[in-house]
Parts: C-alpha cells; structure tokens; sequence
C-alpha cells in the first residue's frame, strides 16, 4: 500500500534518459537449431537484445527507459525456426498506468506519473536475476536525489513447463512416438518502488512467438493504512482492531503494433453466441462471428472470455495463404468501473503521439486529453493502438506480512496464423501430410 501522504520523487535530469549502451546477446544454446544469418536490431543510442531459444526461434528488440513508464520496448520482431526473415510483433510497448484508488475514497494515485515511477528503479543482484545477465538503467539516490547508473535490468531465461504432449500415431504417424518438450521463455524484468510497494515490470517471450507483459506487486502494507472500517477493509495482525485498507490496482499496458513492420494493420472482434441446440441429447450449439472494427473502439471480453480481439498484418501472410495476426488473450476478473478509463478491458486508439498514458496524460501539457476514455472519440482507426486494462483488487490479509508475497496481473499477446504450423513442431513432422487434416496411410 501506499501512505495516505501524498508521494513524490525528485525529477531527473534529461541525461537520466538517455538510451543505454547495446545489450550484447545471451549465450545461444548449443542444441539451438541453425537460424538464417542474425538481423541485429537497429536500435540507434539504445540497446538491442538478441535471445535464439532453445526451440530454434530468435526474439529481438531494442529497450530503453523512461522517468515515468520504466522499461520501455522498441522494434520487437521474432523469427521462427524455419522462417527466413523477422516478423515484426511490435513498434513500442510499455506500461502505461498503475492506478490505485482506495476503497474509503481517502486518495488515488496514478503511481507511473505522479509518482515517476521509472526514476525508483531498485537495483537488483546477481541472485536476483538467476542465470541471466544484469544491464544498467537510471535509478535515483533516494538520500542525496542525485541520479547514478545501477543494475536494474535481468535479462534471463526461465523454464515455462510443457510446451506440447502428444502422440504422432493420432495424425497418422506409423510408428508411432511420443512428442514432448518443456517450454522456454526470455524475460525482461526491473523492480520500481511507489511509496511502499515494489513493482516488478516483467516481459516473457515464449519460444512458441507468445509475449506475456505482467506487473507483480511486493513490498509491504502501508504502515499508516489501518485504520479502516469492517467493509472497507480488513483485519491485520492481533484481534480486529487493526484493518488494513482496501484498494484497486488498475494496470494497463500501451501496445503499438507494427505487424510485418507497417503501422496499418486492423483490428478484429470476434463474439461466440449460444446459437440453438442439437443432436439425441440437445447439446447447446454456439456460432462465432467476426467484425472489423473501422472506428476507435472500447470493449470487454464479456462472460467466460466469449469475445476476444486480434490485429491483423495488412500485407502478411504464413505458408499457407493465412493473415498473420496477434491475438490478446484477457482476462480482467476485477474490474473497477468508477472512472470512464477503467470501465473497459480493451481500448483501441488511432496512433497520437501525445497519447501516452491511461490517465493522467494531461499532465504533460493542457492540450492533451487526460484519458484514455476520452481519446476514444470516434476516429477512423488507422495505426491501431490497444490499451490493456487489468484489474486486481486488494483486500489485504494476514498473510500479506512481510515483505507481502507478489500477486500478478497480465495478459497475453499470442500469435494467430503467424506461422503454418507451431514455431516447435518437431522437424519430421513439419510435412504437407501432418498440416491440416491428416492423411493416414490407408486413404493414401
């Protein structure tokens, strides 16, 4: 939690912001299968990171840090194992807010402006970022509010459970075999503090061309936090007298899209309906129905995640004559719809480059609207931005003592069609005969 006192760090200076010498590449697995010639990402001043995963595939980008947003990623492209060039995923991606009102309505903080949140970058150690390699960032002295340069950014990767588990004899195979591999991600992480929690600003990038952003909150309970009412809060430590406040935490992501490397790409919605009932045992029958959203647009993904949204490359297709395209798995289980800019899961804008925040955007200049519910104005949309909201809302307990363990909030940007088959699909398997509907041996 945050104190009811008002928080704020000093401004940096603009060297603070400068973009950071180049990232070398993490170490390539041995067992890594052979990749085209590497395209090293064009990051200017900034600093580019290049990962081939042991699945073949190679994620790249550029990353850089900002006085507000933190970590910020630039020019992110993987190229699959097999594919002879880059696809390009995103432009620019970076958290765009971390609004936090109070049940009692005493305060609400907008932690990634008011509280300049880049600047309280906490500096990390080498066992904080197991098997990776530490990078500096900008982060503030908060004794002599000078800025220094400290370990702040883990690069690493980290195992992700299975990838796939299947039997080949059910496609066809003969003999058959058991496929199974274990999944590995890339991942991005810095911690930044806001009063007295400590967020941990985290990117994976799944071996499968997945992108995973996620917060986590840490730290600990406000001390000057308990003095809440029996429906408002919570009782912490010894008998009831002492309730910790109840809170929402309301992230959102900013996502620039740039799919196949061009900023005009479309958004699709798709709803799935209950559509009658069929067969000896009336089993409910659903239809799925798609539309182009053409106007800036706000939405929810609606009961049991029954509508969902994916951009669309303009210009690229996979092998087999399908659009690439990344669709935004969401699920928002807590959402706080007392502000306008809350109330939807999904925003999609038409590019501005003075949208940049969820709320609080006014901050930066009069001329700007404040929100990302006002910039939902009816525009035609062209260079979609998607705004990702997710919900948590804290209600704090014993266990939350001390430091409170991390509860995470994300989403995931996972790809459609990107590619004729799976990034990982084993390499005997990747035949015209296994894509699509199988042909066994006796219709052949």
């Amino acid at each position: 939690m945050h104190s009811k006192r008002t928080l704020r760090r000093p401004a940096l200076a603009a060297s603070a912001l400068l973009l950071l010498p180049a990232l070398p590449a993490l170490a390539t697995p041995a067992q890594a299968a052979p990749q085209a010639p590497a395209r090293a990402a064009a990051c200017g001043s900034g600093a580019a990171i290049e990962q081939t995963m042991r699945g073949g595939g190679v994620w790249r980008m550029c990353w850089h840090t900002s006085s507000t947003a933190g970590l910020v990623l630039e020019d992110v492209s993987f190229q699959p194992k097999g594919e002879p060039e880059p696809i390009k995923v995103l432009s620019s991606a970076k958290l765009a807010q971390i609004h936090v009102p109070y049940d009692d309505a005493s305060v609400e903080f907008n932690d990634v402006t008011e509280m300049q949140l880049g600047e309280s970058a906490e500096p990390l150690r080498p066992k904080d970022c197991p098997g990776g390699v530490l990078k500096k960032i900008p982060g503030v002295d908060l004794d002599t509010g000078r800025t220094k340069q400290i370990n702040g950014l883990c690069v690493t990767t980290q195992e992700r459970g299975f990838a796939f588990h299947g039997n080949s004899g059910d496609i066809g195979e003969e003999p058959n075999r058991k496929d199974a591999e274990q999944g590995q991600d890339l991942v991005l992480y810095t911690v930044n503090s806001a009063g007295y929690y400590h967020y941990i600003n985290q990117w994976n990038f799944s071996d499968d061309g997945t992108i995973t952003p996620k917060a986590g909150a840490t730290g600990n309970l406000s001390p000057s936090d308990y003095d809440a009412s029996d429906d408002q809060g919570w009782p912490v430590g010894n008998g009831s007298k002492s309730r910790a406040t109840s809170h929402h935490h309301n992230i959102f992501w900013r996502l620039d899209f740039a799919a196949d490397g061009a900023g005009d790409a479309t958004v699709e919605q798709f709803d799935t309906h209950r559509s009658g009932s069929g067969g000896p045992d009336r089993t409910p029958a659903y239809r799925t129905t798609r539309r182009q959203l053409t106007k800036e647009a706000a939405g929810n993904a609606g009961p049991a995640g029954y509508r969902w949204w994916r951009v669309v490359s303009a210009k690229g297709k996979n092998a087999d004559g399908h659009r690439r395209s990344w669709e935004l798995v969401h699920r928002n289980q807590a959402k706080y719809t007392a502000r306008s800019f809350t109330k939807y899961d999904v925003y999609f804008t038409r590019y501005k480059r003075f949208e940049q925040y969820a709320s609080d955007n006014a901050r930066f200049g009069s001329h700007r609207a404040d929100d990302v519910g006002k910039f939902v104005d009816g525009e035609e949309l062209k260079h979609p931005i998607a705004w990702v909201n997710v919900g948590f809302h804290h209600i704090a307990r014993d266990e939350d003592q001390t430091p409170m363990p991390v509860h995470w909030q994300g989403f995931s940007i996972a790809p459609r069609d990107v590619t004729a088959m799976s990034p990982l699909t084993p390499d005997r398997l990747r035949k015209p005969r296994y894509n699509g509907e199988p042909q066994f041996d006796y219709e052949r």
